[in-house]
C-alpha cells in the first residue's frame, strides 16, 4: 500500500470550525456593503446635479421694480414772526401704526369691489408708515414753530409724541380715474403719562392727472404735503393748549 501524499497549499491536518466561515461571510458583506454605499453616493450626487442643471434655467427671474421717492413740493417757509417763537416744549414723531397691506413698499391700489391690488413693476423706496413718518418730520422742520423735534428711530426724551395709525396709503379708482387717498389717525401724547391729550383724523385725496404710475406717485407727493401741513397746524395749536405747553 502506498502512503497518501499531502497535497501542497492544503493544510488538511488542522480541522475548520464553522465560526471561521461565518466571520469570513461577514467580512465579505462588510466589503459589499461599503463599495455600494460609495458607489450609491456617487450615482445620487450626479442624479441630483442632472436634477437641478435644468432647474436653474427654469426659474421665474425677479420682477424688474421701479422704485420711486415720495415727491414733495418746494418747502414751505415758517409764518413770518413764528419762527423766532419755537414751543417750548419737545416733539417726537412715532411710525405710523399699519395694516400688513400698508407695512410693504409696493404701491397699492384699489381697482374696485373692495379688491387690494399693486402696481406692477412699481415700489416705494420705503414702507408706506416710513414715508409717512419722514413727510411729517419734513414738515414740522420747514414750519420752525417746534425747534426739539425727534423721530422714534432715536428714542429721545420728548415732551409729546405724536402717535398714528396709518388707515389709507393708496390709490383708488373713481368712475375710472385714479387718485391717491391718505388717511391718518393722529393722537398727541403726554409722553411721561401716557396720556392722550388730543386726537384727530386726516384725510387727503387728489386725483392723479393720468393712470399712468409716474403720475400717481406725484398725486401721492401732493396729497402727503396737504396732510403733513394739516398735522403740524393741529399739533402746535394742540400742544399750546395745554397751558402754554405739556404738563
Amino acid at each position: 500500500m502506498t502512503t497518501p501524499q499531502a497535497v501542497p497549499g492544503r493544510n488538511d491536518d488542522m480541522p475548520r470550525s464553522a465560526g471561521d466561515g461565518r466571520e469570513r461571510v461577514r467580512a465579505v458583506s462588510r466589503a459589499a456593503s461599503a463599495l455600494a454605499g460609495r458607489i450609491g453616493r456617487r450615482v445620487g450626487w450626479a442624479a441630483l446635479a442632472a436634477l437641478l442643471l435644468p432647474a436653474c434655467t427654469i426659474l421665474p427671474k425677479a420682477e424688474p421694480v421701479d422704485v420711486y421717492l415720495l415727491p414733495s413740493a418746494a418747502s414751505v417757509a415758517a409764518p413770518v414772526g413764528k419762527a423766532a417763537q419755537a414751543a417750548p416744549w419737545s416733539l417726537r414723531i412715532a411710525r405710523p401704526a399699519a395694516g400688513v397691506h400698508l407695512s410693504g413698499q409696493r404701491i397699492v391700489v384699489v381697482p374696485g369691489d373692495n379688491r387690494v391690488s399693486v402696481y406692477k413693476g412699481a415700489g416705494w423706496s420705503d414702507p408706506a408708515p416710513v414715508l409717512v413718518r419722514d413727510r411729517l418730520l419734513e414738515a414740522f422742520r420747514a414750519d420752525g414753530r417746534i425747534a426739539a423735534l425727534s423721530s422714534d428711530d432715536r428714542q429721545l426724551q420728548a415732551d409729546l409724541e405724536l402717535d398714528s395709525d396709518l388707515r389709507a396709503f393708496h390709490s383708488e379708482y373713481r368712475d375710472g380715474h385714479p387718485e391717491a387717498v391718505l388717511r391718518l389717525d393722529a393722537r398727541l401724547v403726554h409722553t411721561a403719562t401716557r396720556r392722550i391729550v388730543a386726537s384727530h383724523s386726516f384725510e387727503q385725496r387728489v386725483p392723479a392727472t393720468d393712470a399712468a404710475v409716474p403720475a400717481v406717485v406725484q398725486a401721492f407727493g401732493s396729497a402727503g404735503d396737504r396732510l403733513a401741513a394739516e398735522v403740524v397746524e393741529w399739533t402746535v395749536r394742540e400742544g399750546a393748549g395745554q397751558a402754554g405747553g405739556p404738563r
